[in-house]
């Protein structure tokens, strides 16, 4: 078994250009389970950078700060660190890195319990409560308030203040571990928790972290969740072969998408809303036309793909995290077989691999430029996305896609080569 077809010479595949990474300090005890990093996560203004140390720990950084630990210098000065093409391979040792004046603080957070999911949530004041019954509120959440949700192993979710690192909320629902949350993108500050308990939670932290509704719907374990980029429709996945799609609106299950043979842990949507990725244990990440329900391209990871009975059960090429690029041309997955992939939408091979051991989740920086990878080492690692320039064409199916669903694509009168371009149909 192969982890490229027979048609790809792995030797001239690209190797992603490493640019740093984190380590957590080494000790004999910490060799025991609860050391992983089970998330890693962005805040959406690309001021800091979080993940999970395991031990209870969540350590938050400074991106910039964290950027200008790795760069390079030339005659005795830091390059740019906000440019990725100037980072090396400097190491982070515990998290520490080179001081900035009058950059935001760092913290180390004690959560209290094994950290499984993590998510940055950012306020817009005008963006009103959907809780319209009450006057006053405990926590009035200004426009530059950044916070941190953290979910843990005891079924508690633990809102966070990023700038000072004080507790200001402790979610008690969940009857299970809270394996992942995430934010609404509109800045309502609505947070959807997923749960082994099969349930998805929804929380409107403007109205003091109050719950609004409990979504049913998953037979098993819920894995993973992600808002669309409109914040109307969330998609959540699961163990059974889930992937469930809701309307955020109504709170209503829209359609479930049938596709994979094994449970899927990861799922992420397109900047532009028009795609839909999810990763599973079948070995493949599938990229979907969500609001058709069909599949678009299927990204394989074992070689020749195994049969439906195989791929249902244990294996080395499961899929544990894929990340959707800010280009919406790019797509990253970490697997079982100890690679990271970076996949083009435009081809079935992979654009660019690299080596990482014992990969547990990844994701992008906002602007995409670089993949952040965690480990069951707690450690994390950096690459630098392939860099290519976004035709003119992409750039234009992207706007169009912002604002406009399959359906109504398709009802345009424009030629059918275009409208197949347009929905993604020749990817």
């Amino acid at each position: 078994m192969a982890s490229f077809p027979e048609s790809v010479n792995e030797n001239d595949i690209d190797k992603a250009k490493f640019i740093g990474e984190l380590l957590v300090p080494m000790a004999p005890f910490d060799q025991k389970a609860g050391r992983e990093a089970w998330t890693v996560a962005f805040a959406p203004d690309g001021s800091y950078f979080a993940w999970s140390q395991g031990h209870r720990i969540v350590r938050l950084i400074p991106w910039a700060k964290c950027l200008s630990s790795f760069s390079v210098r030339h005659g005795g000065e830091v390059t740019n660190p906000t440019s990725p093409r100037h980072l090396s391979r400097q190491s982070c040792k515990g998290g520490s890195v080179i001081p900035m004046a009058g950059a935001p603080p760092e913290h180390t957070i004690d959560c209290g319990g094994i950290v499984w999911g993590m998510a940055f949530g950012s306020s817009v004041p005008e963006k009103q409560s959907r809780c319209i019954n009450i006057e006053w509120h405990h926590f009035q959440f200004g426009r530059d308030q950044l916070l941190l949700a953290t979910g843990l192993n005891n079924g508690r979710i633990k809102i966070w203040d990023v700038y000072t690192g004080t507790l200001l909320l402790n979610l008690m629902d969940h009857t299970d571990i809270v394996r992942d949350l995430t934010f609404a993108p509109d800045g309502s500050l609505m947070l959807v928790s997923a749960s082994t308990d099969k349930t998805l939670r929804v929380w409107d932290l403007k109205d003091d972290g109050n719950m609004v509704k409990v979504l049913w719907g998953h037979p098993n374990r819920v894995y993973s969740s992600a808002f669309s980029p409109d914040s109307s429709v969330l998609c959540s996945v699961g163990a059974s072969k889930a992937v469930l799609l809701w309307n955020m609106d109504k709170y209503t299950l829209i359609r479930k998408l049938e596709g994979h043979h094994n449970d899927v842990v990861s799922c992420e949507f397109s900047p532009d809303g028009a795609l839909l990725a999810t990763a599973s244990y079948d070995t493949r990440v599938i990229v979907w036309d969500h609001q058709r329900g069909s599949i678009l391209l299927e990204l394989g990871h074992l070689f020749p793909p195994p049969s439906p009975i195989f791929a249902g059960g244990a294996n080395d090429r499961w899929v544990r995290s894929v990340s959707f690029c800010a280009d919406g041309r790019h797509i990253a997955s970490v697997s079982d077989d100890r690679l990271v992939r970076f996949w083009s939408i435009e081809e079935r091979a992979p654009q660019a691999v690299a080596s990482l051991p014992n990969g547990l989740c990844c994701a992008f920086s906002t602007t995409g430029s670089v993949l952040a990878a965690g480990t069951c080492d707690g450690s994390v690692h950096f690459w630098e996305c392939p860099r290519s320039i976004a035709s003119l064409q992409h750039l234009c199916r992207m706007a169009l896609r912002r604002v406009k669903t399959t359906q109504q694509v398709e009802a345009l009168p424009v030629p059918m080569p275009l409208r197949d371009f347009l929905t993604y149909r020749v990817v």
